[in-house]
């Protein structure tokens, strides 16, 4: 099909002109085919014959992605929260001291004080282990967050590595394109130089011919910008291997219920373990419904005029008393958050199981769309071959035959892109049944 597709004639329209010259050009056109066929075969070669898979892609992403290590510092951070929390009290010691004398006010009769002491605060009942729920839920929350992470990861690679394959076909189908055409417009040249053909043609050619050169500079730049940006998130170089996952059999047999992929999909588990995290953090605000107490050591020493206590130690314990001020609007704000992360979960399920349902529709919509684009592109390929013949016997215009080459180029891209957004739907079936994770 490639052949075809590629395979320019040039027609010529007076049968003495066409009698000197049509074994020049009969072998010109076989090896304009034959060139064509092998810059397609060196394009599809480059496009299949990657270096890695596409599970290597997603690893090589993995290992670099700026968001892995902020969540697995996030992930250290509440692991080290949790274990702190299991402590005998609920802060660390406070140190307290005095000193008291009579110099300043005048009588100096040598009374001095010297008090020191030291006091912890104490959980409230329940509190402790609830802080540490608190604490490990939030750390698991974390965890699920890195399966969100590396599932988004799983699909830049896959959207950025689809962006490469499609600006290789690009540019390949371009290139074939104007050096079809830069044949093309050198017989006519000819034929205009022995005046069998007019120069209204060689100007229609030129200027097919600088369309294609412009669409090869876009198609250039698209494949450099392409690989730059798949080069970045990968952090090297090559593609992953998209097109090896050509079988959408084992994609939907990767498929189960839908609610049971939502309840599988690490946002919807992310979503839940948030929820956890609340509902904890609301049971820690309802055990914290006063500051913390209070209970230490005291020691007095003193020096006085005729005193027969010159050293005392006691017990010294603090009780802050409940407050409307400081409870209230703790429990209010871990109901908001309750409320907050339950919306979030409700709305995450929602999206999911949009997504899936896009995902089952897309799965049939691609294929059934890359197998009407290659009847397209054969059929188009004919119509531009039956054209050619047609300006050859005298009943088409070039530039009849020229629109018929551009469309049927046309179609060939089409084609590509079909191609290649069936393979990227297979493999975004298995990342939505939990592959890649």
């Amino acid at each position: 099909m490639c052949a075809r597709h590629v395979d320019c004639q040039t027609v010529i329209r007076n049968s003495e002109w066409g009698g000197i010259h049509a074994h020049k050009i009969r072998t010109f056109f076989i090896s304009l085919a034959l060139i064509t066929v092998c810059l397609f075969s060196e394009t599809i070669s480059k496009a299949k014959g990657q270096n890695l898979t596409f599970s290597q892609g997603v690893e090589a992403a993995w290992t670099i992605d700026p968001g892995r290590t902020e969540m697995n510092t996030n992930y250290r951070s509440a692991s080290a929260r949790a274990e702190a929390a299991g402590s005998w009290f609920a802060g660390g010691p406070t140190v307290s001291g005095q000193y008291f004398d009579d110099h300043a006010i005048g009588s100096n009769e040598g009374y001095t004080t010297y008090e020191g002491g030291v006091s912890v605060p104490l959980w409230l009942p329940g509190q402790g282990s609830a802080t540490v729920k608190t604490a490990r839920a939030e750390a698991l929350t974390v965890r699920q967050r890195l399966h969100v992470q590396r599932m988004a990861v799983a699909t830049r690679v896959l959207d950025t590595s689809a962006g490469v394959l499609v600006a290789r076909r690009r540019l390949g189908i371009a290139q074939a394109q104007q050096e079809a055409l830069e044949k093309i417009r050198l017989s006519v040249y000819r034929g205009v130089q022995s005046g069998e053909m007019a120069l209204a043609d060689e100007q229609a050619v030129s200027a097919e011919l600088a369309n294609a050169s412009s669409e090869y500079s876009l198609a250039t730049e698209q494949v450099e910008t392409a690989t730059s940006a798949l080069r970045i998130v990968l952090g090297r170089s090559g593609v992953p291997d998209i097109l090896a996952y050509d079988d959408p059999a084992v994609a939907r047999a990767r498929l189960t219920s839908v609610r049971i992929l939502e309840d599988n999909d690490p946002r919807v588990k992310a979503a839940q373990q948030a929820v956890h995290t609340a509902e904890e953090g609301m049971r820690l605000a309802r055990a914290s419904f006063m500051p913390n107490p209070e209970v230490g050591i005291s020691a007095i020493h003193e020096k006085q005029y005729g005193s027969p206590w010159d050293d005392r130690v006691g017990v010294t314990v603090s009780m802050p008393l409940p407050s409307d001020v400081r409870d209230v609007p703790m429990e209010a704000e871990a109901r908001n958050k309750l409320a907050a992360a339950t919306s979030q979960e409700q709305q995450a399920r929602r999206s999911v199981r949009q997504e899936l349902t896009q995902v089952f529709a897309h799965l049939t919509a691609a294929k059934d769309t890359f197998r009407n684009s290659v009847s397209s592109a054969d059929n188009m390929n004919s119509r531009a071959n039956e054209m050619a013949r047609s300006w050859q016997a005298g009943e088409t215009s070039l530039i009849e035959l020229l629109r018929a080459r551009a469309a049927a180029y046309s179609a060939q891209q089409m084609r590509n892109q079909a191609e290649i957004a069936w393979h990227v739907a297979i493999i975004r079936t298995l990342i939505a049944a939990g592959e890649f994770q």
